[in-house]
């Protein structure tokens, strides 16, 4: 199964998880900054700026770029509970 790499810069910490893994599953087992209401995509609490490596992230579902627009929503910020890593490496930063 392909791995891929998360970098969360307020904590300074890198983890290697398999593709298809969610931004906020890894941010619950390392302990990141990324706080989150529903998990569904609804709320955009769980907002989180995407440092680098945005194309290595699945494109966002048609719910989520509705949440992120209706929210103006900056650009390079994902919804950390939709937002599935593919591969390679990624850098975050909670919102």
């Amino acid at each position: 199964m392909p791995k891929a790499q998360v970098t969360f810069n307020d904590i300074n910490v890198t983890v290697t998880v398999p593709a298809g893994t969610r931004l906020i599953e890894v941010s619950e087992k390392v302990g990141a900054g990324i706080t989150y209401g529903c998990r569904e995509g609804e709320c955009c609490t769980c907002l989180t700026r995407i440092v680098s490596g945005e194309e290595n992230l699945a494109a966002p579902s048609v719910l989520e770029a509705k949440v992120l627009s209706d929210n103006l929503a900056p650009s390079k910020h994902r919804l950390a509970c939709q937002a599935q890593v593919l591969g390679g490496a990624v850098v975050v930063k909670p919102a």
